[in-house]
């Protein structure tokens, strides 16, 4: 059985392991790096790590639907790579495949700001008010079944084969799990790195607590596209305030019960009105103070 086989047939298992493994391993750095309180770092992490609890079931469900498509668009020859006269150099191939497949998890990311139907359970994951790898984590089962959807959409479009997914799966969970570190790079490095890829530094910005910088810099793996279509932007460590104005209180962010029940909650504004998160895009977000 070949390399390629034997991830197909246990997909499942090979993901999950790589993505603890990764995870766990940068937990660990920003112990070691950051000397962080365990006993303030262990509660923080373990409520976001209790959304695998809903996430991993709904992850593993979708990803069935993924393999499906990209494994029927391969035998059928079918996608927009297809159309590319260079699509048989595989060099030509793969690097198409990832570099397209970043461009729809941008759009997919855009999207989750833009469309109010989306943004109330993405703010769930913008409103955790210190980013850390267990953020990543942080997302509730909706928006889970909706990104990996937008996957099944891209490839379909695409025509991207299995094999293509597991390298791309591969750099994506370390570039997710990476970009939202409690640590930045030295700038010097982050320079250099960011010129192409999305770091800490960058990915920082795009949690800060309010606008503009909220609806900035929403790349995935890949930083080029936030240059090329305006999104790209930088602010400094310690301008940076983590969370989301509209639930910057801990009654609403503190727990997983209460981060899960956020899409459906009222917001309590400074002025006692009230109005449902369905009513507040990312880009219509009051200016509160943090508290």
């Amino acid at each position: 059985m070949n390399i390629a086989a034997f991830l197909s047939a246990h997909q499942d298992t090979v993901q999950v392991i790589f993505y603890s493994l990764v995870l766990t391993s940068f937990w660990i750095i920003e112990i070691l790096l950051l000397k962080s309180n365990i006993k303030d770092k262990l509660s923080h992490s373990g409520t976001n790590f209790l959304f695998i609890c809903t996430a991993l079931p709904v992850q593993l469900l979708v990803t069935s639907a993924v393999v499906f498509t990209s494994v029927h668009v391969t035998i059928a020859h079918w996608g927009l790579i297809e159309q590319v006269p260079l699509h048989h150099n595989k060099w030509f191939y793969y690097i198409a495949l990832f570099v397209l497949l970043d461009l729809g998890e941008y759009c997919y990311h855009v999207l989750m700001h833009k469309f109010d139907i989306f943004w109330r359970f993405h703010l769930v994951h913008h409103s955790d008010v210190k980013v850390d790898v267990s953020t990543t984590v942080r997302e509730h089962p909706v928006e889970t079944a909706v990104r990996t959807l937008f996957l099944v959409l891209w490839v379909f479009l695409l025509g991207a084969n299995f094999t293509v997914l597991v390298i791309r799966q591969s750099f994506q969970t370390v570039f997710n799990i990476f970009s939202h570190a409690e640590f930045r790079l030295p700038e010097p490095v982050n320079r250099v790195l960011a010129i192409l890829f999305i770091t800490p530094n960058l990915h920082h910005v795009h949690h800060h607590y309010e606008l503009p910088y909220t609806d900035k810099n929403y790349g995935d793996v890949l930083s080029i596209w936030d240059r090329l279509f305006g999104t790209y932007t930088e602010l400094k460590a310690e301008d940076t305030v983590f969370g989301i104005d509209t639930h910057m209180s801990k009654e609403l962010n503190g727990t997983y019960i209460s981060a899960l029940k956020m899409p459906f909650a009222k917001i309590v504004r400074e002025d006692n009105s009230a109005t449902s998160t369905t009513n507040s895009l990312s880009g219509a977000c009051s200016a509160n103070t943090p508290a």
